[in-house]
């Protein structure tokens, strides 16, 4: 075995995290995962992938074959109204299934563990505590010996422990909004087709998904909430309330639903920070730029950061402290950009549903049935995103030098 190229301590087993380590360790790196809980657990029931997280996952080598089903979606009015096509060139649908695919969560993160090496991942590892030493990082775990690593990578979500060492503390953005979303198995998911729909107040809307061989559908219902409203219990009346101007199959979803299959969270984020890179670490995924599921590319976006980021790093000598810090500062540099705008367009988005003023809602609509407003915002803007990230993909891919399957030494 090839002697490693230096060790790197991820923090977090989320997407953003695998990512990141499967990608770095096909580049030589010594890599390993600290989850601080037991297992690894799927943050959400649901999930969509576009594109280019599919083709970073497919580089890096994670088995994406049947991973989930192809959708094609489109912007409506509750009573069925185009308002806006996401669509993507003839051959970028064909060749990656839709606009995205639509999968459960935990299927995507069985895939990834499955092409973790033995060894990488390391449970019950709390972090609490990182110093930068200048040529190395030393990391402190609740009731573990320290760690010392040449560098890490913060994976550790909206509330990054990681984040909070290099930056320190700051306000999560609640944008007073709610999800619920529920899944179900049914052969129409087969259809590929998905409307994302809303009338004055609410979005209720519906895409096909696959998940170990067997076809299905998401649906989730969103709108806007108030501290002083009751805790919401029950999840289902909720929704069918929401659902009655609605389509009758989105409708039929819902009665259909099993409740277990049904779960609430309130949409959070943060606003753009202008540096995710200090030292010897960096940051990926939601610790760096948590986003609304308005983009649906929270998880995509952080798979894509852990494939640029292993690609700056694999350039370079990690033990170069001046390489390293130009490397995550070109890693960060290329990544802002495109995620800075996701997010900020999904907080936008959300807002232009749910937070404008009631009277001016009927001339919103207005806009939105009437004129091509929604096509250029979200319908042309998405596909104008996805395909420059595929392409900057396509220009900088590079042959790994370590198979997948290695046992990397642990740190």
């Amino acid at each position: 075995m090839a002697e490693s190229r230096g060790r790197i301590a991820v923090i977090g087993a989320g997407p953003g995290g695998m990512a990141a380590a499967l990608a770095l360790i096909r580049q030589g790196f010594e890599v390993s995962i600290y989850e601080r809980f037991a297992e690894v657990k799927a943050a959400g029931n649901i999930l969509n992938l576009w594109p280019p997280p599919q083709k970073v996952l497919k580089i890096i080598g994670v088995d994406t074959t049947d991973l989930g089903a192809p959708c094609h979606t489109i912007f409506a009015n509750a009573k069925g109204r185009m308002r806006a096509d996401v669509r993507l060139p003839a051959e970028v649908e064909e060749e990656y299934g839709g606009g995205f695919i639509g999968l459960l969560r935990w299927g995507l993160y069985q895939r990834m563990l499955a092409a973790l090496p033995e060894g990488v991942l390391r449970l019950n590892h709390n972090l609490t505590g990182l110093e930068d030493l200048g040529e190395t990082v030393k990391l402190t775990f609740e009731g573990r010996d320290p760690v010392v690593a040449d560098l890490v990578i913060g994976a550790d979500g909206i509330n990054s422990s990681v984040r909070k060492s290099l930056w320190g503390d700051a306000p999560i953005r609640r944008q007073f909004l709610h999800l619920v979303g529920g899944w179900l198995y049914d052969e129409r998911g087969a259809s590929g087709e998905g409307v994302i729909s809303h009338n004055r107040t609410t979005q209720v809307s519906y895409t096909p998904i696959r998940h170990e061989g067997q076809w299905g559908f998401e649906w989730w219902v969103l709108e806007a909430f108030r501290d002083r409203d009751p805790v919401l219990v029950d999840l289902l009346g909720f929704c069918q309330k929401r659902a009655v101007e609605f389509s009758p199959l989105v409708r039929e979803l819902i009665d259909r639903t099993p409740v277990e299959n049904m779960q609430r969270w309130e949409i959070r984020d943060r606003p753009p920070i202008r540096q995710w890179s200090r030292g010897r670490a960096t940051l990926v995924g939601d610790a760096a730029h948590p986003t609304s599921p308005y983009a649906a590319y929270g998880a995509g976006m952080s798979i894509e950061d852990g494939y640029f980021l292993a690609r700056e790093l694999g350039a370079i000598d990690i033990h170069d402290t001046e390489a390293v810090h130009g490397a995550l500062q070109a890693y960060e540099d290329r990544r802002k950009p495109h995620t800075a705008y996701v997010s900020q367009l999904a907080y936008k988005v959300g807002r232009m549903f749910h937070h404008l003023p009631g009277p001016l809602r009927p001339l919103r609509d207005l806009i939105f049935d009437r004129t091509p407003f929604l096509q250029r915002m979200v319908g042309d803007q998405m596909p104008a995103q996805i395909l420059s990230q595929l392409a900057e993909i396509e220009e900088g891919e590079q042959p790994m030098v370590r198979p997948l399957g290695l046992e990397p030494r642990t740190l």
